[in-house]
C-alpha cells in the first residue's frame, strides 16, 4: 500500500443496519484502530438514524472516528472495503440494508474525485449522522470546501436522529 511522507487526519463514517448493527460498528471501530500505518484518535457515540433511500428496511446504526493515517487515500479504501467484506458486505441496492459500510469523509483538507473516491464525501453537509457525531469530536471543525461544521449542523434537521447511550462494557 501507498504511504504517505507525513500522518494525515482523516473522518470515517461506519454505519450498518443487519446482522446486529451495534456489534458490527463496535468491532469496526476496533479494526480501524488496528490498520497499519493508522491511529484511532476519537469515535463518537453510536446513533441510530433512519435509512436513507429505501424505508423498508431497518433504522441504521452510525458513528464516525477520527483516525491519523499514512496511508494513501486509495490505499485506506482498500484497506476500509477489506473491513467491509470481512463483516459480509454486499453491493446490490444502493442506499440498501448493509451489514458494514465504511466511507471515508475527509482525508485532510484535500478534495478531489476520481472513479474510486470523492472527498470530501458527496451528501455529508445535508446527512445528521455524519455532521451531529462529527461535532461531538470536534464541534469547531472547518471541512475543505464546505465551510465550518457548527454553521452546516444550522442547516440540518436532527430529526429523526437518536445518540444512543452504552452501558458500561457493552
Amino acid at each position: 500500500m501507498a504511504v504517505e511522507s507525513k500522518p494525515v487526519l482523516v473522518w470515517v463514517g461506519l454505519g450498518s443496519n443487519l446482522k446486529q448493527p451495534r456489534q458490527q460498528v463496535r468491532s469496526a471501530l476496533n479494526e480501524l484502530s488496528r490498520l497499519p500505518d493508522t491511529r484511532l484518535l476519537a469515535e463518537s457515540s453510536l446513533y441510530r438514524s433512519a435509512p436513507m433511500g429505501p424505508q423498508d428496511q431497518p433504522a441504521y446504526i452510525n458513528a464516525v472516528a477520527r483516525l491519523e493515517t499514512r496511508l494513501a487515500a486509495e490505499g485506506l479504501l482498500d484497506a476500509l472495503q477489506a473491513i467491509e467484506n470481512l463483516h459480509g458486505r454486499v453491493r446490490n441496492e444502493r442506499w440498501g440494508p448493509r451489514t458494514l459500510d465504511l466511507d471515508i469523509l475527509l482525508y485532510g483538507s484535500e478534495q478531489f474525485s476520481n472513479s474510486r473516491l470523492t472527498v470530501p464525501h458527496p451528501g455529508m453537509a445535508e446527512r445528521s449522522f455524519v455532521l451531529y457525531p462529527m461535532a461531538e469530536i470536534d464541534p469547531g471543525l472547518d471541512i475543505p470546501g464546505l465551510g465550518l461544521l457548527r454553521e452546516l449542523l444550522t442547516g440540518c434537521s436532527s430529526e429523526g436522529l437518536e445518540r444512543l447511550i452504552e452501558e458500561a462494557g457493552k
